[in-house]
C-alpha cells in the first residue's frame, strides 16, 4: 500500500504540470495578431537623416523570411546592406554613403514575421530622407516574359530620371524594386517628374544593361507618377465563413499603377565556334554558338576535303554534321581541318574568322577493326556450330561461312491509328546512297481488294535522313505499305530489308473543328493551337480569321503571335535599335472541344490586359500562396 501511495502522489504533481503546457489544444487562444511596431531609429519618415543605420522594434520576437529576395533597398546600394534581426529587433546597416536630398525605403514587403505563428507584418516599408522631404509617390506594374506571358520573379525594375536610353547602359537606377511570384513590383518614394521604366534580368547586380545577355525590357514612352484619392470596398468577416459587412473606405492611389514590361533576351550576334566532336570514324560535328548567315567553309589540311563529305545541316546552319564518304578517310585516327566563318566585329561588321581544328574519335581505327573480326569470328563459330548438326556434314570440307549483308535500319511511323492530315517518314540512321522508290508499293484495302495508289516520296527539306511518303489519305480506310527489301542503302554499305505494315486512318467522326474570328487582326498573325502550352497545331490569319481541322478531342487554348516581319515565327527584340520584341497573346479561357462539333470563337479580345490573359492552369509560374489569417479561434472553445 505504501507504493501505491507513492506513485498517486508523484502522478499528482505531475499532471497540473502537464495541463499548462503551451503546445496543448487547450492551452489558450492562437496567436494570429502580426507583431506591432513599437519605435524605429530614426523614425519613419525622418528627415535630414545622415546616418545608414537603422533599428526597427517591434513588441514580440520576430523573424525574416527570405530577407534576401524579398527586403529591397532603394536608391540601390552597391554594397550589399546588412540585414540582421535578434529578440524583438531588425537592423538594417547601408555601407554605401547616403546621398544628399534624395529618399531612402527600405521595403520589407512581407518578410518579417511574428516567431511564435509566423503571422506576417505586411506590407511594410521603412522611410527616411536625407534631405528636407519625403517623397511619397509611387508605381507598380508587372514584368512578363515576352515570347509566353509569363510572369517573371525576381527581377528588378527601376527608374530614371534621365529620359536618355544611354542613362540604362551607363548609370545605375535611382530607385529599384523587384518582382514577387506574380511579377508584380511597386517602386516607392518617388519624386514628382518624368522617368523612364525599365526591368532588368541583372546578372552582376551592378543595376545597370552591361551585358548582351542580360534580359531586359524598356518603355517607349515615360511616366509621369501622381497620386489621387479613391474609395474601395473592404469586406468585415464575422467569423472565418460569415460576411458582417462591405464597407467604403477612402485611400490614396498611385499611379500608374498597370504597368506592362515584357522581358526578353536579345538574339546574340557573338559568334564562335563552341565544341567539335567525332563520336565516329565516320563523321564530326561542328557546334556554333549562334546561327551562321553563310555556311562555314571546312577544309582538310594535308588532304582533300571538296568531295569527301556529306553534309547534314540544322535549318539555322548553327549545327553541321560531315558524314566522311572515304574509308581512306574516315580510317585516320586523327583529322586535321580549318573552319573559316563569319563573325561580327567591335562594329558589328562581318569579318573573316578561321579556326583550326585536330579531330580525334574515341577509339582508334585498329581497336574498331580488333572489334569488327571478334564479331566477324564469333558469328562464324555459330555458322559452323550450326552445319556440324546437320546431317551429311563434311568435316574435312566444311562449308564456307559467308558473312551477311550490312542491315540497314528503318524506323517506319506508320501505324493502325494515322492522323487523316498526318503523313508517313522513313528514318534512317545515316545519309543514304540510294532510295528505290519503284520498290515501295501503297495500296488501299477494300474488302480484302488492294487497290494499288499513288503516292509522292521524296526527301525531307529538313534532315537528310528522313524521307517522306504523300498520299490522298481518306479518313475511316485502310492501306498497307510493303517496302522489297534493298530499296534503300545507306552510305555505308548496309541494305533495307522487306516491310510490310498495315495503316488506317481515323474517321472524321473522331475530330473536332474549331472556327476563329479575332477582331483587330489582319493577315500577319501566327494563331496556335495549344495543349499544356505546347504546340499542336498552327495556322497564319486570313483578315482575322482561320480555322483548326481534324482536332482531337480534348482541353486546348490558344496563342497568337503578331508576325509583324512576316517570317512565320516569333522574333525577340533590340534595346540599342529600340525594337520591342514581337507581341504574344492568350485566350484567357480554355477550350473543351469534343469529337463531333464545330465550335466558333468570336469573343477573343487581345487588348485586355496582357497580365490577365494567359490561363493560370497553363502558367509555370505559379504565384506564391497568401498568408492568411487562420481564424482557428472562431472554431475553438475555451474552458
Amino acid at each position: 500500500m505504501r507504493i501505491k501511495e507513492t506513485l498517486l502522489y508523484a502522478l499528482s504533481l505531475v499532471l497540473p504540470v502537464a495541463c499548462a503546457s503551451v503546445g496543448h489544444p487547450d492551452g489558450g487562444p492562437y496567436d494570429e495578431d502580426p507583431p506591432v511596431l513599437v519605435k524605429s531609429t530614426p523614425g519613419i519618415n525622418a528627415t535630414g537623416v545622415s546616418n545608414g543605420k537603422v533599428e526597427i522594434l517591434f513588441d514580440e520576437n520576430i523573424r525574416l523570411q527570405n530577407a534576401f529576395e524579398k527586403v529591397v533597398v532603394s536608391p540601390p546600394q552597391m554594397q550589399m546592406p546588412e540585414i540582421r534581426y535578434n529578440g524583438k529587433k531588425v537592423t538594417v546597416e547601408l555601407f554605401d554613403s547616403l546621398v544628399p536630398n534624395t529618399t531612402y525605403s527600405i521595403d520589407f514587403n512581407d518578410a518579417i514575421v511574428d516567431n511564435n505563428e509566423g503571422n506576417p507584418y505586411e506590407n511594410f516599408a521603412y522611410v527616411f530622407s536625407t534631405g528636407e522631404v519625403v517623397d511619397t509617390l509611387a508605381v507598380s506594374g508587372t514584368v512578363l516574359n515576352a515570347e509566353d506571358l509569363e510572369p517573371v520573379k525576381g527581377v528588378v525594375v527601376g527608374l530614371h530620371s534621365c529620359l536618355d536610353d544611354s542613362a540604362f547602359t551607363k548609370r545605375a537606377f535611382e530607385r529599384v524594386s523587384r518582382t514577387d511570384s506574380r511579377g508584380r513590383f511597386t517602386i516607392k518614394g518617388i519624386a514628382p517628374g518624368k522617368y523612364r521604366v525599365y526591368a532588368l534580368a541583372d546578372a552582376n547586380q551592378n543595376f545597370l544593361f552591361d551585358q548582351k545577355s542580360e534580359k531586359v525590357a524598356f518603355m517607349e514612352t515615360y511616366v509621369s507618377p501622381f497620386a489621387s484619392e479613391a474609395i474601395r470596398q473592404d469586406t468585415i468577416w464575422r467569423d472565418s465563413l460569415t460576411i458582417d459587412s462591405i464597407v467604403d473606405v477612402k485611400y490614396t492611389r498611385f499611379q500608374p499603377d498597370d504597368i506592362v514590361l515584357r522581358l526578353f533576351a536579345e538574339e546574340l550576334k557573338m559568334q564562335y565556334l563552341m565544341k567539335s566532336t567525332r563520336s565516329e570514324h565516320n563523321k564530326f560535328t561542328l557546334f556554333f554558338a549562334a546561327p551562321n548567315e553563310e555556311m562555314p567553309v571546312v577544309n582538310g589540311i594535308g588532304f582533300d576535303f571538296d568531295t569527301q563529305y556529306v553534309l547534314e545541316s540544322s535549318a539555322r546552319m548553327d549545327t553541321l554534321t560531315f558524314w566522311l564518304r572515304d574509308s581512306m578517310l574516315y580510317r585516320n585516327d586523327t583529322l586535321d581541318i580549318s573552319v573559316s566563318y563569319k563573325v561580327p566585329d567591335s562594329l558589328e561588321m562581318m569579318v573573316d574568322r578561321t579556326d583550326t581544328l585536330r579531330l580525334v574519335p574515341k577509339k582508334k581505327w585498329a581497336k574498331v577493326v580488333e572489334m569488327q573480326q571478334k564479331i566477324y569470328e564469333e558469328e562464324k563459330k555459330k555458322f559452323l556450330r550450326s552445319e556440324s548438326r546437320k546431317e551429311g556434314y563434311d568435316k574435312e570440307n566444311p562449308p564456307q561461312y559467308i558473312p551477311k549483308t550490312k542491315i540497314l535500319p528503318v524506323r517506319f511511323s506508320g501505324s493502325t491509328s494515322m492522323d487523316v492530315n498526318g503523313d508517313c517518314s522513313f528514318a534512317f540512321d545515316e545519309p543514304l546512297e540510294y532510295a528505290d522508290s519503284s520498290a515501295i508499293h501503297l495500296s488501299q484495302v477494300i474488302d480484302s481488294t488492294l487497290i494499288p495508289m499513288d503516292f509522292v516520296f521524296r526527301r525531307s527539306d529538313m534532315n537528310i535522313k528522313e524521307y517522306n511518303l504523300f498520299a490522298e489519305w481518306r479518313p475511316g480506310m485502310k492501306y498497307r505499305l510493303t517496302v522489297d527489301s534493298a530499296a534503300f542503302k545507306g552510305m555505308y554499305g548496309g541494305v533495307s530489308e522487306a516491310l510490310s505494315r498495315d495503316m488506317q486512318f481515323r474517321t472524321l467522326e473522331e475530330y473536332a473543328v474549331l472556327y476563329l474570328t479575332i477582331p483587330g487582326v489582319g493577315d500577319n498573325a501566327i494563331v496556335q493551337l495549344l495543349s499544356s502550352d505546347k504546340v499542336v497545331m498552327q495556322e497564319r490569319s486570313n483578315a482575322g480569321r482561320c480555322a483548326f481541322y481534324f482536332i482531337k478531342p480534348g482541353k486546348y487554348y490558344l496563342r497568337l503571335i503578331l508576325d509583324e516581319n512576316n517570317n512565320g515565327k516569333w522574333d525577340t527584340g533590340c534595346f540599342e535599335k529600340g525594337l520591342q520584341p514581337e507581341k504574344v497573346y492568350y485566350y484567357p479561357h480554355s477550350l473543351d472541344l469534343r469529337a463531333l462539333f464545330e465550335y466558333t470563337q468570336d469573343d477573343w479580345d487581345i487588348n485586355a490586359p496582357l497580365n490577365e490573359q494567359k490561363p493560370l492552369e497553363i502558367t509555370k509560374q505559379k504565384p506564391d500562396k497568401e498568408r492568411k489569417k487562420m481564424n482557428r479561434n472562431a472554431t475553438r472553445k475555451f474552458k
